[in-house]
């Protein structure tokens, strides 16, 4: 595929690549620092309430009812995964919970601009590459100022594995398919649909890592399966965007 990417296209590129890759990735790997990784993604995962609000306020996209019924009753199952804990908590143990908050915003906000954009030009994986390179560079940056990590060498197989995973298949694979999916959907559709993320994480937790599959647990998880069924299933047929007031300004729908 070309490489080039067309001059209009740049600043849209560089700017939703800063929010939804290097934002995003990085508040969430300074939140686990502070507050457990089941956690971290819970919360994380509040993402699609924030982009539909943005999506309602700054594309005029509308919300349909389904949508906010789903929404409603996904942030409902994150919540009681995440438990009563977390009212009980201490404002030294809320810095981690706002950094995700973070993440979500940031998040949130460069997939509605993914969508403001709305005709790129260019292919989603060569719109995802220049902007994990972008992004590469201030990462790289602050790893060398605030990192010592031991030579490449020192590294364990299993260390080499799970870096490889998580960059071709979590980072990688992912972000493409994500650029791609709100291009093809509405925000509301495609932002809801990632509630099964968490589901998967509580899953894989209990499977591999041995974390007890409590009845919380599985409300919680049955609270957002059903969100993603009110707003996935059941459609006559695939909601499009509303008919743009400005054909080189509004989003559009693009295969």
């Amino acid at each position: 595929m070309p490489l080039r990417v067309a001059r209009q296209e740049w600043p849209w590129l560089a700017v939703t690549g800063l929010f939804t890759i290097l934002g995003f990735n990085l508040a969430i790997a300074f939140a686990q620092l502070r507050i457990p990784t089941s956690q971290a993604a819970i919360i994380a995962f509040t993402m699609p309430c924030w982009a539909l609000l943005m999506a309602w306020g700054l594309l005029g996209e509308r919300v349909r009812p389904r949508q906010w019924l789903g929404l409603a009753t996904g942030q409902m199952g994150l919540v009681v995964l995440l438990g009563p804990a977390a009212l009980a908590a201490q404002t030294e143990d809320l810095i981690g919970p706002v950094i995700v908050l973070g993440a979500a915003l940031s998040w949130a906000l460069g997939t509605v601009l993914i969508k403001r954009r709305g005709h790129w030009e260019s292919h989603p994986v060569v719109i995802t590459g220049w902007q994990f390179a972008i992004c590469a560079a201030p990462m790289i940056g602050l790893a060398a100022w605030w990192e010592s990590p031991p030579p490449p060498g020192d590294w364990l197989d299993t260390t080499w594995l799970a870096l490889g995973y998580h960059l071709v298949f979590s980072i990688c694979l992912a972000q493409m398919l994500w650029f791609h999916n709100v291009n093809r959907l509405t925000l509301g559709q495609s932002t809801i649909s990632t509630l099964i993320i968490p589901v998967v994480g509580v899953l894989s937790a209990s499977l591999l890592l041995g974390d007890p599959l409590t009845l919380q647990v599985v409300i919680a998880l049955l609270l957002i399966l059903a969100a993603i069924a009110v707003v996935m299933l059941g459609r006559r047929r695939l909601d499009r965007d509303p008919p743009p007031t400005d054909r080189d300004e509004m989003p559009s729908d693009h295969t």
